[in-house]
């Protein structure tokens, strides 16, 4: 089974679906301009659902598919991989492993490429995908949840902002002064014994891809499934760069100066990413970054943890700089850049978890108690997922820092 044939989609694109516009969703880091909800690293709350039974007549109300939804993520892996080297870039592995390990074999996992894989007329389910004149009948139109809609179109923008030569300009203002501060800290790496740089919250894996070009052991970290899997076939199977061909802003109404900019097109990816010059050991690793990285075989596993827009994602902060501080060797260093656009701060419903929203100065004072000394501090302006022709341009002045464990 491939990968990709282990999810279900969330909805099925061959079929005429109606959008619309919900404004009383809370925001997130999104979108400058529709800003929605996200449980890690900028757009995700929920997780595709796991396919292992067959589809029932009935369709579930929105409730029980979240409820599913929920259910199936604790079914499933944690700690799903892509394993890199210089010459490849190896397949993705679906294969479920204990809580906190990362490491899983490749050899269980058939790739579908042919055809006959994507062209078939009937649906997973065995019901007929309906014809086109078919499309525009209400009873073959399915209700798509916003937030799912949503969560698809972050991700395109995402793919600008890390793969896109569009994107440069933000990769300039957040990966540069963090990879520029990985080469100061670390400036006699040694090929033979590379130092190890975890990057929690990595999306779509491009900063931690510049990290193992710098020469480090390098393993992203990741807990949303619509990253995951666009991060993967961004990896693994782009074959040159250019590729591909988006539209991110074709759903941008608003603050456009000229038609021209709506429908502009973008292509990706800007390097091939198996020719970047990658170190080996290079892997992503799929979980929730305190549940994977409590585990106690990673403590004092790191030399340094890179965080990009990313401890803001906590509902519980204390646990990231809990966790960051005991995966860290003694002499480690954090490198964080980043708002606390905390979010969960707006979730009130009795069903939700906490979430703690600490100032800055409370985060640092935090991060002294469990061991950080800080060594640089300065505040970056920046941009995130920004439409760069955009009549409105939201900026964050972000904190970096890098901090030293001391102890």
């Amino acid at each position: 089974m491939s990968m990709l044939q282990a999810f279900e989609p969330p909805l099925d694109m061959s079929q005429d679906i109606y959008i619309g516009e919900d404004e009383n969703l809370p925001k997130s880091h999104c979108s400058e301009n529709d800003k929605w909800p996200s449980e890690r690293n900028i757009c995700s709350d929920q997780t595709l659902p796991i396919s292992g039974s067959n589809t029932s007549d009935s369709e579930p109300t929105s409730s029980e598919t979240n409820k599913l939804t929920d259910q199936s993520f604790e079914r499933t892996t944690k700690e799903e991989e892509i394993h890199m080297d210089e010459s490849t870039v190896e397949k993705f592995s679906s294969s479920v492993h204990p809580k906190g390990l990362c490491n899983g074999s490749m050899d269980d996992l058939n790739i579908v490429a042919g055809s006959d894989a994507c062209c078939s007329n009937s649906s997973a389910n065995g019901r007929e995908t309906p014809h086109a004149h078919d499309w525009m009948d209400p009873l073959t139109r399915l209700h798509v949840p916003l937030v799912d809609v949503d969560k698809v179109r972050c991700i395109i923008r995402n793919i600008v902002r890390d793969w896109a030569p569009e994107g440069q300009n933000e990769r300039d203002q957040c990966y540069k002064p963090i990879l520029d501060e990985l080469n100061h800290q670390f400036p006699d790496r040694c090929k033979e014994r590379p130092p190890t740089c975890l990057v929690p919250g990595a999306g779509l894996g491009r900063l931690a891809l510049e990290i193992s070009c710098l020469g480090f052991i390098s393993q992203g970290n990741e807990f949303s499934y619509y990253m995951m899997i666009c991060s993967n076939f961004i990896l693994n199977y782009t074959q040159m760069a250019g590729e591909w061909t988006i539209y991110p802003w074709i759903h941008s109404n608003c603050n456009s100066l000229f038609d021209k900019d709506q429908l502009r097109a973008v292509s990706f990816p800007d390097i091939h990413p198996s020719s970047a010059g990658i170190t080996e050991g290079f892997s992503m690793c799929a979980g929730d970054f305190v549940e994977v990285y409590n585990d106690e075989n990673q403590e004092g596993s790191w030399d340094a943890v890179v965080t990009c827009f990313f401890i803001d994602t906590a509902h519980n902060i204390v646990e990231y700089v809990e966790t960051i501080s005991k995966i860290l060797k003694t002499g480690g260093v954090w490198i964080n850049l980043g708002p606390l656009l905390y979010h969960f701060a707006d979730s009130y419903a009795p069903e939700d978890e906490m979430s703690i929203e600490l100032s800055l100065e409370d985060v640092k004072k935090v991060a002294f108690h469990y061991g950080f000394v800080m060594e640089k501090e300065k505040i970056i302006e920046t941009t995130y997922t920004a439409n760069p022709l955009s009549m409105m341009q939201n900026r964050y002045f972000t904190s970096f820092w890098t901090m030293r464990k001391n102890k």
